[in-house]
Parts: structure tokens; sequence; C-alpha cells
């Protein structure tokens, strides 16, 4: 991904510093560990890559909102977002996979993030989750659901950088098909129900159409993610010289909004940022 890089704790405190002080107000973190294994260990470890960088962030700079990505698939050892049966062809096994996603938010919430961000498009996790925070005290930790979560080729620069890309099959057995608007309808409706406080539309530029029936049909506070491929698409264009980065980058930030998003997770905020404060 152009100008993305893994970063340690101590260099996203200063990335975070850069862009709390362009404007942007949160960070949404992404953890990559040093060992993966079966069971994702890396994922709730009281030390893990998150939980310490959250800790830290929030040490530094109190009015940044943290924003944690729960998922297991940066720490499976085979790139699965769950627990892989592999006595059952190497089915993703959805109930056992709760009991680690909700053990999960609540290490990050205990270490200081301010909303947890399931992605992982598991059924039923969201209710996982709001229990295992509630149980555990933290009653006033907001989810942000990915609740419209299509299994997209858009991804690909991301699942290089995160070195998360399964080691054999897809995700489209948990992850979206494309061409299924109805789909996205359901599962957000099952999320709200579930007790997300916040929705996400995931691929935002193909999925605008998505974006929008989801904010006229619930009128819940509704994301858009704009994913790495959009964000590296433009990148190259402009590398290029075929398209104008700043304009074509607002441009799409604008059809987002315009759609739908009250807020927009983006690879370009920083940029993003400094463009509109210089007007």
């Amino acid at each position: 991904m152009p100008g993305v890089f893994q970063l340690s704790p101590d260099q996203i405190v200063r990335e975070a510093e850069i862009a709390h002080g362009l404007g942007v107000p949160a960070v949404l973190l992404f953890g990559i560990p040093n060992a993966k294994d079966e069971a994702a260990s890396g994922a709730y470890s009281r030390n893990g890559i998150v939980q310490q960088t959250s800790r830290q962030l929030k040490k530094e700079f109190p009015d940044l909102l943290v924003i944690t990505d729960v998922c297991l698939c940066e720490y499976m050892n085979h790139g699965h977002c769950g627990i892989v049966e592999k006595n059952k062809g190497g089915r993703v096994a959805n109930d056992r996979t709760l009991k680690l996603l909700a053990r999960t938010a609540v290490s990050h919430a205990e270490a200081g993030a301010d909303i947890v961000a399931p992605s992982d498009m598991m059924d039923g996790r969201v209710a996982a989750i709001r229990e295992a925070l509630d149980d555990a005290g933290l009653e006033d930790t907001p989810i942000l659901s990915y609740a419209a979560k299509y299994a997209s080729a858009y991804y690909g620069p991301f699942r290089e950088a995160a070195e998360s890309a399964p080691q054999f099959g897809d995700r489209r057995a948990y992850q979206m098909d494309a061409g299924n608007a109805l789909e996205a309808l359901r599962e957000v409706a099952m999320d709200i129900g579930e007790g997300a406080d916040m929705v996400m539309v995931k691929p935002a530029l193909p999925c605008l159409d998505i974006l929008q029936r989801v904010k006229n049909e619930f009128g819940y506070p509704t994301a858009a993610y704009s994913v790495s491929g959009e964000f590296s698409m433009i990148k190259a264009a402009a590398a290029k010289g075929w398209l104008d980065e700043r304009q074509a980058t607002l441009e799409a930030l604008q059809a987002m909004r315009r759609a739908g998003a009250d807020f927009i997770v983006t690879y370009a905020a920083g940029d993003a940022a400094r463009w509109l404060k210089e007007g």
C-alpha cells in the first residue's frame, strides 16, 4: 500500500500526534503479532500489540478516539477470521469463535479502547461481545459493527500489508456476496438487534447504494470504510499522472458522505484533513 506501513506502538503515537493535530478525531487499530497460532492468542493477550498501543495512545492523547478492530485473521496462522475445524474440511466454527472474539473485545476495552469494532462477520458476534462487555463492567463501551461487509477484491492491498490473506480457501462463507443487497439489510438489522451502537458498510465506493439504503432504512450512526484497494487505486493512478490525487480523493470521500455516511474510515485521513485545512 503506497505510504502505508506496519508501525510499532511508539511510531503509532507519533503518527497519531500528527494526524490529531490536523484534525483527525479517531484512529482504528489493527494488530500484527510477532507470532501467530491456531488459537489467535495474540488477539486477546493483555500485552498484545493492540492492547499496548491503546494504553499508550490514551495516555498521550486522552481526547483521541481509539477504535480497535476485533477480528482474529491477523492472529491466526491460517489467516481465517475464526477457529478452523480441520476434521470438517476446514470449516470455520462460528459458535466456538464467538468466545474468542468476545474475549478480544473485552481485552481491548480494558486497555482503554473507546470503541470496539468487530469485523469478522461471524453470526451472533455482536450479542456475544455485548454480553461479555457488560459482564466485565464495560457496559458503556460502544460497538461499531462491520455489519455489511462484502467479500471484496478491494481488500487485496490490506491483506498483503497486514499479512492476513487466508492460507487456503477464501472468506466467502462468512463475508457477503457482492451481488446481494438484501442480505446487507438483514445483517444490519440483526446486528442492531444484538446491540450494535453503530454500523459500517465495507467497501465504500462499490457499495454506495448499500450505504444509502442502510442509512435510510435504519437511521443509525453509519460508517463507510474506504478500503485499501480504493486508496491504492487513486494513489497508483495519480503516480501515473492519470488523476489529480487531491481532487479524486476528496470527490470519493464526498460521495460517501452524500450517500449517508456519518463518518468515514480512510487511509487518506491525514491527507484529506490537511487538504481541507488548506481550503
